[in-house]
């Protein structure tokens, strides 16, 4: 049985499926940061999240964003990671699917998502100012990455499925 939905794509097994892993691998893959010669680390979970927006559009990329935020949400005993990938996604796939570039349109998610991820860390989680300022620049450098990736490599995941 098809049918389209607010994914804007015909749902089956596998586009179910699909969806599942690419809610699943942000948690594996979020446990992998590669020390850069910069002082900061490079993080993978962002590949999944911009592939899940690009193929499922906003709501994709919030359910990846947020259930792929899981294992470093308990890890680290921080909450408002969820939301602030959650935003990532969202806003990722609202603007990829109003015609912007993949990665134009992350980068837009990028500074959307980062006051919310500097105030909550700043005043919420009480993280210190230097380390929440590296995480941010880690993450631009991480989103820049892994939305070239998934620009170049979304439309064959798609395939998968349609």
């Amino acid at each position: 049985m098809q049918y389209k939905n607010i994914f804007d794509i015909n749902f089956n097994w596998k586009s179910i499926t699909l969806l599942a892993l690419l809610a699943f691998l942000p948690d594996l893959t979020g446990m992998i940061n590669l020390p850069t010669v910069w002082g900061f680390k490079i993080h993978f979970f962002q590949y999944f999240v911009f592939v899940a927006a690009a193929v499922y559009g906003p709501v994709g990329g919030l359910i990846s964003g947020g259930f792929g935020s899981v294992f470093t949400v308990v890890t680290m005993n921080n909450p408002h990671i969820l939301i602030g990938n959650m935003i990532l996604g969202f806003f990722t796939g609202w603007f990829f699917r109003k015609g912007i570039n993949l990665v134009l349109a992350a980068l837009i998610a990028y500074a959307i998502q980062m006051p919310w991820l500097w105030l909550t860390d700043v005043y919420l989680a009480n993280m210190p100012i230097n380390v929440v300022n590296g995480v941010v620049i880690a993450l631009f450098f991480s989103d820049v990455i892994w939305a070239l990736f998934a620009h170049y490599s979304y439309k064959k995941v798609r395939n998968v499925v349609e």
